[in-house]
């Protein structure tokens, strides 16, 4: 599953591919550029290596923004991902499928006010605005 999300006004975009890979990602990246066209959007992202494949091809629209190594607390979604886990039952499902349908309900029913709760940290706003964003 791959996800962006706007920590404050909640807003998010995911969408599930088969694999976590360069291609996967370029097409990801293709689909929100295309699903937001008219605006800029700056993706806080990890360093793993299918985010920076030099044969990855980022729409115009697009500014990837690496944060440091080993800092996920900096990355708004990762409290995002944190809280579908949470919602997951133990002990694990019995097929994949099971898993990617109860990933993808939860996600359905996430609101507004959820994402913001997880994702709008003080630090986070606060840099947003310092940015001028």
């Amino acid at each position: 599953m791959y996800g962006v999300i706007e920590p404050l006004k909640g807003e998010s975009f995911f969408y599930e591919f088969s694999h976590l890979d360069t291609e996967c990602f370029g097409r990801f990246l293709n689909q929100f550029s295309q699903a937001f066209p008219q605006d800029l959007h700056i993706i806080q992202l990890d360093n793993g290596s299918f985010h920076k494949a030099k044969h990855l091809q980022i729409p115009n629209n697009i500014i990837l923004l690496f944060q440091p190594p080993n800092c996920p607390e900096l990355n708004p979604i990762e409290r995002l991902w944190g809280y579908i886990k949470r919602q997951l039952p133990s002990p694990l499902f019995d097929s994949l499928n099971e898993l990617k349908t109860r990933v993808v309900k939860i996600i359905e029913a996430l609101t507004v006010d959820v994402i913001t709760s997880l994702a709008a940290w003080d630090y986070i706003i606060q840099a947003i605005s310092v940015a001028g964003i």
